[in-house]
């Protein structure tokens, strides 16, 4: 039998707000277990498979830790690492949307918006309030926390291009033109980052991964 079925904790069922506050907390926990399974086009540093969005956000959480020091503007680490625990989870119900796929763009705010109405409910009022301001806060890039996470979050993907020789570059057509257009807000967050990307992305040029 499943945890889930043993613990009485399924997501269906009556409404989460008549729940105890702790079930409503694990429901949640649970739920976000989902998160494992959403496959990004990024492959793993050693190119044995594609990474998952939670592998994604727990790495970013980790770089932030590590790299504060580059942020354009001091930031609260803590901050930094909750928003970007938090900025994928929406993923679990919209799906992991490519950077440079124009069309999955076309509806991906109101797939991610209708996530984070769910999900950020099953939570109890004032915990789902928090968890939501932080994914806003991240979305909208207004303060200098979200912008240096925002940053973190366009530069592990090209680490990894750069670790399997352009994989998801070379695999999806994609150009140094591309990179550079859809990247260049990383210089509001931390330009330091967004200049090594430029030399990472005239490097890669020079490898033939990016046309």
């Amino acid at each position: 039998m499943s945890s889930r079925a043993t613990l009485s904790l399924s997501t269906d069922g009556p409404a989460a707000s008549h729940l105890p506050r702790l079930e409503r907390q694990l429901r949640f926990i649970l739920e976000i277990d989902r998160l494992k399974g959403i496959l990004r086009r990024t492959l793993l540093t050693d190119g044995s498979r594609h990474e998952n969005s939670a592998e994604h956000s727990w790495h970013l959480a980790l770089m932030a830790v590590v790299l504060a020091e580059h942020a354009a503007e001091p930031v609260a680490v803590d901050r930094v690492v909750r928003l970007l625990l938090v900025h994928d989870l929406v993923e679990i119900d919209a799906g992991d949307t490519f950077v440079y796929d124009a069309a999955g763009h076309a509806d991906k705010q109101q797939r991610e918006q209708c996530c984070a109405e769910r999900l950020f409910a099953l939570l109890p009022a004032e915990q789902g309030a928090e968890l939501r301001a932080l994914w806003d806060e991240f979305e909208e890039r207004a303060t200098p926390e979200a912008r240096f996470a925002a940053a973190l979050d366009r530069l592990q993907p090209i680490l990894h291009n750069m670790a399997t020789a352009g994989h998801s570059w070379r695999h999806h057509g994609i150009t140094a033109e591309q990179v550079l257009d859809h990247n260049r807000h990383m210089a509001h967050g931390a330009p330091a980052l967004w200049e090594h990307v430029r030399r990472l992305v005239d490097a890669a040029v020079e490898q033939g991964w990016l046309g």
